[in-house]
């Protein structure tokens, strides 16, 4: 993948300070906290963190060896209404036989000015529950008493997990201002953690080191050969802890903004990845040290690596599938549509098998790793270059540090001359190299089975297109009635199919109608709903009151009706985080105008062409007239998938001008 500008942006910044921490504790909500009324430095927040603090240790305990405690604690100040849901806070836990935490909440309260009196109320045992949210994680949820416009809450939780090995990723920026938070970790001599920062903003740290010790107390059945009796001792090991400390004040809320893949990917956070184990007497044991090493010890799982060398369980009907076909590309899509039709998606992501491929197989339904790593190995039996490409789902966030928990999903990938041919059987829309929206994400990275990888680009180059033509005539009282055939490629037919796909016609028509500025639709028709390598088209005719404007005897109409762009996605001055389209686009609109009779065109749109730097992208409008027809062509084509922040100025005037055009009116005037 092409180096991206923005992506430095993201290179740890480290800023070694002495930081005094400032004192919180709970239970010390003041009068001025709860009298404020507006955030001092955000007058729109509907809410902020007043401080929040973290400690995550890993610590030995006699019954289960090192653990892994972290304590958090919080006090938020709700300003407004709108502010109401940070009452709520969940926390998830993992909740699977060998990796079973718990979490539990306490003094929480919420706190309100009465009468210049503060009121305490405090959080019951109905106000907290546990939820599913899925066979691996559960979720701790509370909701907090007593809430109003001025409150402030305020609660503690601890998680213990069984396993010396987990840090949780710590946030110190939230969509809310962030007036102080501090996050420790007190790791043992024996752990070596890698610790990365992402984000555009970046807390303080400061680093000590300070002697611990463990007892043992043993207890042994000795005998001198004649008596058996028990012996006590104790057995004192001295080590050394680092504590690393990080201090972030007066962060600002994360503001969403149009066209961003996960906001998440943005915000100021510190992630903690396990790089090796040093005990005494042992000797070291290496765990994510670089993506190639991630990559390996992915592969090597028994739920990986050994799943694709299954076959028998499908060569029979693979034969069949198989006969007659040739070509790679023949190959290819055969087999794509054989794991398709025979195993549905669950809905569980992971990148290593849940049921295995021959469970799976036999069943008809398995997670995102059950379905593609059986494509691959069918690719492989078919004599195929294929190999299992890992991947982060856009839910999950940009895989940007070597960690194994940075991938959620896996897709395979069949070398070819011309390059990798990309594939998702989970998606009975996708099509070769068109994945379904979820997985474009900057990169993947490729396994081979020799255990080497490869980054690999997952977002498309080839352009998505989006045509229309439309035919309209404009009645003298303003009525509109016409036509449109529409015509979608690519991603744009994939998600024209996913949007079409379990809604009765009725519902799907009213819906479009509704979106379309109210218009009636009849004549609809639809094709290629089913034949998924060719484009959709839809076709229907339409009536609309309500896309004319009559003034002093004149007729004022925007020429693209509901088809316009009315307002720019881009209003922010200065853009913090890239525009992430998803994929190139075209959108293309042929429209053909008849005019009343007794009216002529009084003022017309002039042709414009705006053009943005680096071929990004262009904006053509002509239009054209004769007698009572007008002709317009319009074209806008987004060339990039990714448009860096450096470019954002630009975009943004772009889709000023372009916006300001496709709103501009064709005045008619009676004759």
């Amino acid at each position: 993948m092409k180096s991206i500008k923005f992506f430095s942006l993201f290179i740890v910044l480290l800023f070694v300070s002495k930081t005094t921490a400032q004192e919180f504790k709970l239970g010390k909500v003041s009068i001025a906290e709860l009298e404020q009324k507006v955030h001092p430095k955000d007058s729109s927040a509907v809410a902020a963190v007043l401080y929040t603090k973290g400690k995550a240790r890993i610590e030995y305990d006699p019954s289960d060896g090192f653990v892994t405690l972290t304590d958090v604690e919080a006090r938020i100040k709700i300003y407004k209404k709108e502010g109401y849901d940070w009452a709520n806070q969940n926390v998830w836990y993992y909740n699977i036989t060998n990796l079973s935490e718990k979490v539990s909440f306490s003094d929480a309260y919420t706190y309100n000015l009465i009468d210049g009196k503060i009121e305490k109320t405090k959080l019951k045992s109905e106000g907290i529950f546990d939820e599913t949210v899925n066979k691996f994680r559960a979720r701790k949820k509370i909701t907090m008493p007593n809430v109003k416009e001025g409150s402030v809450i305020e609660y503690r939780y601890t998680i213990k997990s069984p396993s010396d090995r987990l840090i949780r990723e710590w946030d110190f920026q939230k969509s809310i201002p962030v007036n102080y938070s501090e996050f420790m970790t007190y790791v043992p001599e024996y752990y070596v953690f890698n610790s990365r920062q992402k984000g555009y903003v970046f807390p303080k740290m400061t680093v000590d080191k300070r002697p611990r010790s463990i007892t043992f107390n043993n207890k042994d059945r000795v005998s001198d050969g004649h008596v058996v009796k028990t012996e006590y001792s104790t057995e004192k090991v001295d080590y050394i802890e680092t504590q690393t400390t990080y201090i972030a004040q007066d962060f600002p809320a994360m503001k969403d903004e149009a066209y961003v893949n996960n906001m998440d990917n943005y915000v100021s956070s510190i992630q903690h990845e396990l790089s090796m184990t040093k005990f005494p007497n042992s000797p070291m044991k290496m765990y994510s040290a670089d993506w190639n090493s991630v990559a390996k010890t992915i592969y090597e799982y028994d739920s990986f690596g050994p799943e694709l060398n299954k076959s028998g369980y499908y060569e029979d009907d693979l034969k069949i599938v198989l006969a007659g076909k040739n070509t790679p590309e023949e190959k290819i899509w055969a087999i794509l549509n054989h794991v398709k039709s025979n195993v549905k998606w669950n809905g569980y992501r992971g990148y290593d098998c849940d049921n295995g491929v021959k469970k799976a197989y036999k069943e008809k339904s398995g997670n995102i790793g059950d379905i593609n790593l059986m494509l691959t190995s069918m690719l492989r039996y078919a004599g195929l270059t294929a190999n299992p490409v890992l991947v982060s789902t856009r839910e999950n966030g940009i895989a940007l540090f070597p960690n194994r928990t940075a991938f959620d999903y896996v897709i395979a990938a069949v070398e070819t001359p011309t390059g990798n041919v990309l594939l998702d059987a989970s998606d009975k829309f996708s099509t070769p190299n068109i994945l379904p929206f979820r997985t474009l994400n900057w990169s993947g990275r490729l396994i081979r089975k020799d255990g080497s990888s490869e980054e690999v680009d997952l977002m498309p180059k080839k352009t998505s297109s989006d045509i229309v033509f439309l035919s309209y005539s404009i009645e003298p009282d303003g009525k509109v009635t016409g036509k449109t055939r529409r015509q979608c490629t690519d991603y744009n037919a994939l998600m024209t199919r996913d949007r079409i796909n379990g809604l009765k016609e009725e519902e799907y028509l009213e819906k479009l109608e509704n979106k379309s500025g109210k218009i009636e639709i009849s004549d609809y028709v639809r094709t290629n709903e089913k034949e998924i390598l060719l484009p959709t088209i839809e076709t229907y005719s339409f009536t609309g009151n309500n896309f004319c404007e009559l003034i002093g005897g004149k007729i004022y109409v925007s020429p693209m009706l509901f088809f316009a762009n009315e307002k720019n996605p881009f209003k922010q001055e200065i853009r913090e985080y890239p525009v992430d389209f998803g994929f190139p686009f075209l959108d293309k609109y042929n429209i053909t105008i008849k005019i009343p009779e007794g009216f002529a065109v009084e003022t017309l749109p002039t042709g414009t062409i705006i053009n943005m730097q680096d071929n990004i992208g262009s904006f053509k409008f002509n239009v054209a007239a004769d007698g009572n027809t007008l002709q317009l062509s319009i074209a806008h084509q987004i060339n990039e998938a990714i448009v860096t922040t450096e470019q954002y100025e630009m975009l943004k005037e772009y889709y000023k001008g372009m916006i300001a055009k496709e709103t501009e009116k064709i005045v008619l005037k009676r004759i």
